[in-house]
């Protein structure tokens, strides 16, 4: 009988497991938000992570199942309504290119352009990026009455992204050095939605 435990009671020790494990995913949910914002999602790495939180760095796959959603579980940790962004609204995409330019293009954006080789990795990132940038654009161009919404949004969705992951990429002159007001008024002008037969 020694080796039973009496029905409807827990096993010794697991309630003690359940909390160590909460309190290590809690760590690296801290220690990862610190570091993404400090670096960069590119020059964070899972060692690091796991350093600053004080938990194996192996962690971060059994909890989150890879960087890249622990990033989308840092985002949503501190999600807030100004973190649904609205790329033709002007003060948002005046926060979007000072954050980018400061801490590099968001993973979000890079799926982009750049797909995850793990396939959870690339469904997470993707729902992520049409969850915070396409669906908004989506909705505010169909109350608009704009014509074919979705594929809009897209590629409004999909302009902005090649020209902030551009701007970084050192492929470029002029465009890295450009103010952030002055490429606020250009991409304004360039993804304003526009009737091409004003007269029709």
């Amino acid at each position: 009988m020694s080796g039973t435990t009496p029905a409807g009671e827990r096993p010794a020790g697991a309630g003690q497991h359940r909390r160590d494990a909460a309190g290590s995913r809690e760590r690296l949910l801290k220690a990862a938000g610190e570091l993404f914002a400090e670096h960069g999602y590119d020059r964070t790495t899972a060692r690091a992570i796991g350093s600053r939180a004080g938990v194996d760095p192996a962690m971060i796959a059994r909890y989150f199942g890879g960087k890249a959603q622990l990033y989308i579980a840092t985002l949503r940790t501190n999600d807030g309504p100004d973190d649904i962004v609205d790329l033709l609204d002007p003060d948002r995409l005046a926060t979007i290119l000072d954050r980018t330019r400061r801490h590099g293009p968001n993973p979000v954006y890079q799926v982009a352009v750049r797909p995850h080789e793990d396939p959870a990795g690339q469904q997470a990132t993707r729902a992520e990026l049409h969850r915070r940038v396409v669906d908004p654009l989506h909705r505010r161009l169909l109350a608009e009455g704009t014509a074919d919404p979705a594929l809009r949004a897209e590629l409004i969705a999909a302009a902005f992204i090649g020209v902030v992951l551009a701007r970084g990429s050192g492929a470029f002159t002029h465009l890295p050095a450009l103010p952030d007001a002055e490429l606020r008024t250009l991409l304004l002008h360039m993804l304003t939605p526009q009737d091409p037969d004003p007269d029709r």
